[in-house]
């Protein structure tokens, strides 16, 4: 660990690791960062001590559609602003790291050092950490500036940044200078991969991370611990928080609850098959938050937009929309019984559900298979309200899993891919366009072909379309790219149409945020 810490804890007894994922959610989101909170604290009031593990908020979603990464009600952490905006500027140096690498590898290029790279072979872009739609494609070198390649590159959100995947990943400072060492930036001449290494400035990568590399502790509303650290997307990266974060916790605490990206079919699949080989930790209960809401959206019977408000119609009881929807939360449920570990399904609460639609909600769980359901009232009540899902998490972690992965490593990096596309997404196959396949051969042929596999795609379906709603069936994966993530540790897939770089709603978070006379900020959510 960080700086010494694995040996200052390495006599303690390891606690039990609880996993928090979701279904597939509204653009409105379904509480599941207020759920791992409620139920941390919740197993502090239970006497059962627990830290929670959870990732940074990044300011393009702040900004953008979902708003801040601290929870909500009488479920959140403190101080909340202070985390959401800028924190202890972990990502900022994510940026300046990734971007110090982009500025080397340019005039390296420009002076044509050894090795000589190809121009537009190069793969490694910018990033920063606001959703800037306009920097997703630019031209470098614009002008007269011989020291500046002109050149087609662009930015991703900080959130998608290798480095932001490797800071998570990393096991310590050693950990982490290697794995910077690793990342592969495009190829020479001849059409070898090159890497960090041979373009310099690993170090003062490192040294721009040193700091960053430290879990940050904070507090629930409860006083409950929390370790806020790295913030790579469900969707776009690997979507959990940091191996060191958990290490430190699971000899700290009797339970470490732990919160994965969006639903079953990415964040979690990527925590089992991704942190879980990178940390060595296996989960001993998963987590299933779901919602009468979202139940009710995957029934198709009603139109909601990223950015838009609830339609008047949905919060109306509605049974039969519940039902309508259920194909959704079993699909979540198979997907998680894949892995071989008790899952407890949460029924996140909000204001206008009824009791008879938590009754459906709650029968349907139990006829797919969860191990326990259980309300959570914690937005509204905190930890009391959590406490019925507390006792449910303790139950099932009685009973002992055979965690598995989804894939061996020895499968070629296409083989994975179609393991995760038929039995995650429920696709038929994969539609690998040819350049992708190209690159996956390349990886393959390098001898990267034993590293896990992460698939950019969208959070609102199981498939690659954020339309097609419910247990999709009947489709093909389309992969429009491939890139390796050498020092991450995994080959990288990006699915139909996900962008890396996300856009901004016609109505930004942004323009609702601010400050007043008093200098204290308001407006974010």
């Amino acid at each position: 660990m960080a700086l010494g810490l694995e040996n200052r804890l390495a006599d303690r007894p390891r606690g039990k690791y609880i996993g928090v994922t979701a279904i597939s959610p509204t653009p409105l989101g379904e509480g599941k960062t207020v759920t791992a909170i409620g139920l941390a604290m919740a197993l502090c009031r239970l006497g059962r001590p627990a830290i929670a593990t959870l990732r940074e908020p990044s300011l393009g979603p702040v900004f953008g559609i979902k708003g801040g990464g601290t929870g909500g009600g009488r479920a959140h952490l403190v101080p909340a602003n202070e985390i959401n905006l800028h924190f202890t500027g972990d990502l900022h140096a994510v940026t300046s790291a990734h971007n110090l690498l982009a500025s080397l590898l340019d005039n390296h290029l420009a002076r044509r050092l050894q090795p000589v790279l190809d121009p537009t072979s190069i793969t490694w872009r910018r990033v920063i950490d606001l959703n800037d739609k306009g920097l997703s494609q630019i031209i470098t070198g614009v002008g007269d500036h011989p020291h500046v390649p002109r050149r087609e590159t662009g930015f991703d959100l900080t959130a998608a940044s290798e480095v932001t995947a490797i800071l998570a990943l990393a096991t310590g400072l050693a950990d982490l200078r290697r794995r910077l060492e690793r990342i592969v930036v495009g190829r020479d001449e001849n059409g070898a991969l090159v890497q960090a290494r041979e373009i310099g400035g690993v170090g003062a990568m490192t040294a721009l991370l040193r700091d960053a590399l430290r879990p940050n502790l904070v507090q629930t509303c409860e006083r409950t611990p929390a370790l806020v650290h790295t913030g790579p997307f469900g969707n776009i990266a690997h979507g959990n928080s940091s191996v060191l974060a958990d290490l430190a916790a699971i000899r700290l605490a009797e339970f470490v609850v732990t919160e994965s990206g969006f639903g079953a079919d990415c964040g979690a699949e990527k925590l089992f098959d991704i942190k879980c080989r990178a940390s060595g930790l296996v989960p001993d209960v998963e987590v299933l938050v779901c919602t009468v809401r979202a139940l009710k959206y995957q029934s198709g019977r009603f139109s909601l937009g990223p950015g838009n408000t609830l339609p008047p119609e949905l919060p109306v009881e509605d049974c039969d929309a519940v039902r309508a929807g259920r194909a959704n939360l079993e699909g979540h449920l198979d997907v998680l019984r894949k892995f071989g570990i008790p899952i407890v399904a949460a029924v996140n609460r909000f204001p206008t559900d009824t009791d008879r639609e938590l009754d459906e909600v709650r029968r349907i769980a139990m006829e797919a298979g969860a191990a326990h359901v259980a309300v959570s009232d914690a937005f509204a009540r905190g930890g009391e309200g959590a406490e019925d899902l507390a006792q449910a998490v303790i139950a099932a972690s009685k009973t002992p899993g055979r965690f598995r992965f989804l894939y061996p490593d020895d499968l070629s990096c296409l083989e994975k891919l179609e393991v995760v596309a038929r039995e995650i997404y429920g696709a038929d196959g994969l539609d690998v366009e040819p350049t992708a396949r190209r690159q996956l051969e390349s990886y393959q042929a390098a001898g990267f072909g034993h590293l896990p596999v992460c698939i950019a795609k969208t959070q609102y379906s199981f498939s690659h379309d954020p339309k097609r709603l419910g247990r999709p069936r009947g489709f093909r994966l389309p992969i429009r790219d491939a890139r390796l993530a050498a020092g991450a540790g995994y080959v990288y897939a990006l699915a139909g149409n996900i962008s890396t770089m996300p856009g901004l709603p016609a109505s930004p978070a942004a323009l609702r945020i601010g400050v007043d006379d008093d200098g204290e900020i308001y407006g974010i959510r």
